[in-house]
């Protein structure tokens, strides 16, 4: 390993990743160097980590090899391997283009949550096609302190329960993740959205990420709650055969999630580059060893 480790910092809709181009998967990563760089006072600070890695030297991508050449290999901020980040997606392909390994136009990334199609335009948007929103059933309860709310169930490829507040405030400090039950609706854990009305198509959320805590974005939360608000709107496309097409105000900005009738979710959004510099190779690895 050499002395330096090269590092970029970027975020979408202030959802943010430390970036760590490793194309050959060289670099050890375990949970505890990865809680260390997202360390915002000792680390360099993030809700999660994008390790960019070829699919065909990563034991996990490499099947999808022939489809995608990069694999996003996701860590939540404590160290924690997630399946899929939407908004982290967006910026592992600004990571892509601004290092030239693509440019304007279509691409495919892996990930756990299986290979997204992914659009870069001109004005610097970034489009993700998501995949399709799995709805399992069964009645699923969130709670705060002393308030309770009934919970939509949606995985976007990881776990969430979408609730509907009157007020945002009543999601707390969102430190620690809202009780929910059953327990068995989600043994590994879940992002909790709590979800406010803004107008027509038009909602506001803030969320508690598994792993990371209340983050200022979610982009596979923000998916969620637009399917189950086009649920509780009677607006589901496979019903209307007719695209429902949400925005969805996060902390950090806004994203536009469009569900087709076919059940395809797309999110646009934008993905910053923030910075770039080098990681010391000693630190990390005192951190791993921790």
């Amino acid at each position: 390993m050499s002395t330096r480790i090269a590092f970029l910092k970027g975020h979408g809709t202030e959802n943010d990743f430390v970036i760590v181009p490793d194309p050959e998967n060289a670099i050890d990563l375990p949970p505890a160097a990865v809680a260390a760089l997202c360390d915002r006072r000792a680390g360099i600070g993030g809700d999660g980590l994008l390790h960019v890695v070829r699919s065909e030297a990563h034991p996990e991508a490499r099947h999808m090899a022939a489809e995608a050449e990069w694999f996003m290999d996701y860590r939540n901020g404590d160290g924690s391997i997630a399946e899929m980040c939407g908004n982290g997606v967006r910026v592992f392909a600004r990571y892509l283009q601004r290092a030239g390994h693509t440019t304007e136009g279509d691409l495919a990334v892996a990930t756990r949550g299986g290979v997204k199609r992914v659009h870069i335009a001109k004005d610097g948007d970034v489009t993700v096609g998501m995949g399709r929103a799995l709805l399992p059933e069964g009645d699923v309860t969130v709670s705060v302190g002393e308030r309770s709310w009934p919970a939509r169930n949606v995985n976007m490829g990881n776990p969430h329960a979408v609730a509907f507040v009157d007020d945002l405030s009543h999601a707390g400090d969102l430190l620690s993740p809202p009780p929910f039950s059953p327990a068995t609706a989600y043994p590994d854990g879940v992002n909790v959205e709590f979800v406010v009305d803004r107008g027509p198509r038009h909602v506001a959320l803030r969320v508690h990420e598994r792993g990371a805590g209340e983050t200022r974005s979610c982009g596979t939360g923000a998916c969620a709650v637009a399917v189950a608000t086009a649920r509780r709107d009677g607006a589901d496309p496979a019903v209307t055969g007719a695209p429902a097409t949400y925005t969805v105000d996060v902390p950090g900005g806004t994203l536009v999630i469009t569900e087709r009738p076919d059940g395809e979710i797309e999110m646009t959004g934008p993905a910053v580059i923030v910075a770039e510099g080098e990681i010391d190779a000693d630190w990390l690895a005192a951190a791993a060893a921790v």
